[in-house]
């Protein structure tokens, strides 16, 4: 169910549709309170209906947002729609995903190796912190326009895998980049992340 521009969500008037995917809806929003410019996801209803996996998510959601790395998408607050709709709050950046930059064309190799380091150095400091992303894919790495990369859905995977795998049994994630365990449905550590990167860096 989309929301209408101009709509106001708790202190957050929608502004933009910026996107769609399997892991939600994005909107570009005025926060009312600050006057800045922020990033809405809202989560598909499937993800958050069970209690205890909401929980789990928001706790991974707050634990995400205390990273406070450069390389890491900033998340400022999960919260919900007086119809129960969960959406978190993120910075907004100008750029492009690098599954859009790739599909341009063949990246330099020094571009490559640059992109690789950023999000190997977002996903040193979250497994420091205990955190597993779960689903490194060219869609989920951003690039702003000075070149910096933000990982963006910390913890939505590991959310994806709680409500779709007791119904259909298969693994979750997408399937060129899931290291063997996760393909297989298993659970997945900061290894399973490191497999992912090579993926990317090989596309």
């Amino acid at each position: 169910e989309r929301l209408m521009i101009g709509e106001t969500v708790s202190h957050y008037k929608i502004t933009t549709e910026l996107g769609a995917g399997g892991m939600g809806v994005v909107y570009e929003a005025e926060d009312l309170k600050l006057k800045r410019t922020v990033a809405l996801k809202f989560l598909p209803a499937e993800f958050t209906r069970d209690s205890g996996a909401r929980k789990r998510f928001v706790n991974e959601a707050r634990t995400a947002s205390a990273l406070d790395h450069h390389n890491s998408c900033t998340i400022h607050e999960v919260d919900e729609t007086d119809d129960g709709r969960v959406f978190i709050v993120m910075a907004c950046y100008r750029g492009e995903t690098l599954k859009e930059r790739i599909g341009r064309g063949p990246l330099p190799v020094d571009d490559a190796l640059d992109i690789a380091d950023q999000v190997a150095a977002g996903l040193a400091r979250a497994h420091s912190k205990g955190i597993i992303h779960r689903d490194i894919t060219p869609g989920n790495i951003f690039i702003t326009e000075d070149g910096v990369v933000k990982l963006l859905d910390f913890g939505l995977a590991r959310l994806a895998g709680e409500t779709r795998l007791p119904r259909s049994g298969t693994a979750v994630g997408t399937v060129v980049y899931l290291s063997p365990e996760q393909a297989q449905g298993g659970e997945a550590d900061e290894s399973a992340d490191v497999w992912s990167v090579g993926a990317v860096l090989y596309e």
